[in-house]
């Protein structure tokens, strides 16, 4: 009987942990949601959707690489899929809504993705890394030599158009809260990934690969389509992206974008919501900065530089260390 009401108070204790665990989670998304609705009025609105976009990117990116363990040095290629892909459509057909072009490059980057993954997601470790990074690098040497993309130059003056034809997405502010609607539907998206059965056994390929498939999961197939969730929602962080700027670069291809975003993805903790996030706001603010004074030159080197630091002595990332921290504290 003492036995019996040790381990039915063990699991009302483990009960109560987990709810308050998600009421914190629920107040702190409150807090950042209120933040993010009322940062315009202090800073421009421009650079935070920047700062949204390539947090989008960063965490499509974590999905893949935090919680399926599956290191992509490609995810550039889905980025500028999206991007060119809205941005030949916006610009070339005048009929289309913003909204249209946004899911014709998501769709783009979706069937990019599935390819990338059928050829790649049976190798592992930095097989799979390398294959990723090489059919990247095809992408990349497309766009420079297809002649609907504008080369070196890349596309200009792509439209923001209207919004179901009734907002009108040159305001810099109506534009802002698009792309944070836009940047919270990707996070939950992903949020929702992580808390299901589905993101239970992604957890669990990263853990032990070999022991999920005595398990009787076919790997392989959850792999790839982890694979394919995370290039889609990158090609929706391109497509808004070109919207945002009207402009569609070769930048958004380069084998450095890869690179980017796993510099923020490892910075802010991978296998963490916020992590990525927090990344790509610190990366996005550092390079600003930079460019702004004399170190402008040196940008590259720095990053570097955090890299290597991140990986050598913060392997958690900011948000890793700070749940860290606060986990021994609290024991």
């Amino acid at each position: 009987m003492a036995n019996t009401t040790t381990q039915a108070d063990i699991q009302q204790s483990i009960v109560q942990q987990q709810k308050s665990e998600q009421r914190k989670k629920q107040i702190l998304n409150l807090v950042l949601l209120v933040l993010l609705l009322l940062a315009p009025a202090v800073m421009y609105p421009v650079f935070l959707m920047k700062i949204l976009c390539f947090a989008l990117f960063a965490v499509a990116f974590n999905l893949l690489l935090g919680y399926t363990g599956l290191l992509s040095f490609g995810h550039a290629a889905f980025l500028a899929a999206g991007s060119y892909t809205t941005g030949y459509l916006l610009s070339n057909f005048s009929g289309l809504t913003t909204e249209m072009g946004i899911i014709a490059g998501t769709a783009a980057a979706t069937v990019l993705g599935l390819g990338f993954g059928v050829v790649a997601i049976r190798r592992q470790g930095i097989y799979f890394a390398m294959i990723t990074l090489a059919l990247a690098q095809l992408v990349y040497f497309f766009f420079v030599q297809a002649p609907f993309t504008g080369g070196e130059d890349g596309m200009h003056g792509v439209p923001r158009g209207h919004l179901f034809g009734l907002v009108d997405l040159s305001n810099n502010y109506a534009m802002y809260y698009f792309v944070l609607a836009v940047f919270l539907g990707g996070y939950l998206v992903v949020q929702r990934i992580v808390g299901s059965p589905f993101g239970q056994v992604l957890k669990a390929i990263k853990q032990n690969e070999p022991r999920a498939v005595s398990l009787g999961y076919n790997v392989d197939r959850y792999k790839l389509l982890a694979f394919v969730i995370s290039a889609s929602l990158a090609g929706l962080a391109g497509s808004v992206k070109t919207v945002v700027f009207q402009l569609a670069s070769l930048n958004d291809a380069h084998w450095h974008m890869s690179g980017e975003v796993i510099l923020m993805t490892l910075l802010g903790g991978t296998g963490t919501l916020l992590g990525p996030v927090v990344g790509a706001t610190f990366v996005v603010n550092l390079e600003y900065q930079l460019a702004q004074g004399p170190l402008g030159d040196w940008v590259d080197p720095i990053l570097g530089g955090i890299f290597v630091l991140t990986v050598m002595a913060f392997r958690s990332g900011i948000v890793g260390e700070i749940q860290n921290f606060m986990r021994k504290n609290m024991s």
